[in-house]
């Protein structure tokens, strides 16, 4: 579909979007360059209300975020994005905001994702610039400035995964005993994930929201940011749902980043064992909630292209908590729920 407004044109229109909000955003973005002809398509969509489009002119193009004020707040994305940009990585500038309509007006920081572009040949230099980005990050880390990554919102996350991955996915309900297991596994991993030293969290820091640019890495999809552990990041980037990696070069590229955070003086676990274990669990909270979130966005919003996923989500699961004893509840009942299969292949060096 195309569709005409002066002196742009959208080049097509996204599935599910009403012709007024289309309207909307195409005169707000004309109302920023009165005097100039550019064309507007789809650039992407996330798991959210969120949608971006690409703004094409003669000499360049910018990026256009329409958060539906019903929906979504851009309040923490400005935010962030401020944070990040003084921390010295690279996320879209912010060139113009309207918080009433919900549109924002972005640099383009490209088309290519981590994801598309990883090789064998290049990952491990791909993989250290994230590190060396990250590590920025956590270094301008405050206390007090984004929200806490505290026991409230681990428990939420972690209460994803019975509601919709075994009840609503599996058609599973918990007995009294499976579901007192569960609850007794959750604390554990919640008091770790406490436990750790806290720094700001990205929360979704892999492959997909890593961009190939001149400065690499680009990094998007932040605004749900908060201060918690360190070792969250490292886990949303090596145990990545989107792609898989052979567990020695893993461990390697997490030496590097341990033996760097040290060297500036980030507060990683002096012992790499023990910061290891910290990874492993982190990881384990994490691969829980990322299953609920794929059921209820298959189950709820309607989008099952995450199904796809859950199996390898599932086999980092499965493979950390046979490793802990304290997890071993939680390996127990993955066993019951579903049997195991032979874990997901992916690339390796």
């Amino acid at each position: 579909m195309m569709v005409n407004f002066c002196k742009f044109t959208i080049k097509t229109t996204p599935k599910n979007y009403s012709m007024q909000r289309q309207q909307q955003l195409t005169l707000w973005l004309q109302s920023q360059f009165p005097d100039e002809i550019f064309t507007l398509a789809p650039a992407s969509a996330d798991a959210s209300f969120r949608r971006y489009f690409r703004a094409s002119f003669k000499d360049r193009t910018l990026i256009v975020m329409d958060a539906p004020p019903g929906h979504e707040d851009c309040r923490p994305f400005l935010q962030i994005a401020a944070l990040f940009e003084q921390a010295g990585v690279h996320v879209p500038h912010v060139y113009a905001a309207d918080l009433e309509q919900g549109f924002l007006l972005l640099s383009d920081l490209g088309n290519t994702t981590y994801l598309q572009a990883l090789t064998t040949e290049n990952a491990r230099k791909l993989y250290a610039d994230a590190v060396d980005a990250l590590i920025k990050i956590q270094l301008a880390s405050t206390p007090e400035v984004l929200p806490p990554y505290d026991e409230a919102l681990l428990l939420r996350e972690l209460r994803l995964f019975p509601e919709w991955y075994i009840n609503q996915h599996l058609g599973v309900t918990l007995t009294a005993v499976q579901n007192e297991k569960l609850e007794t596994v959750f604390a554990r991993i919640v008091a770790n994930n406490l436990a750790q030293p806290r720094v700001y969290v990205h929360r979704d820091y892999h492959s997909r929201n890593l961009m190939l640019c001149n400065a690499n890495p680009g990094i998007i999809d932040f605004q749900d940011a908060v201060y918690g552990p360190i070792t969250y990041d490292l886990a949303s980037l090596f145990k990545d749902a989107y792609i898989k990696w052979d567990e020695e070069e893993i461990i390697d590229h997490l030496i590097g980043y341990w033996q760097k955070a040290r060297k500036v003086g980030l507060p990683v676990n002096e012992d790499f064992g023990q910061f290891y274990w910290d990874y492993e669990w982190v990881g384990v909270q994490r691969h829980i909630k990322v299953l609920g979130i794929f059921a209820r966005l298959c189950h709820r919003d309607g989008k099952d292209g995450y199904l796809k996923d859950m199996p390898l989500v599932l086999a980092y699961l499965r493979a950390a908590a046979a490793r802990y004893v304290d997890l071993k509840p939680l390996f127990n009942l993955l066993n019951e729920l579903e049997p195991p299969q032979e874990a997901p292949t992916g690339y390796g060096f």
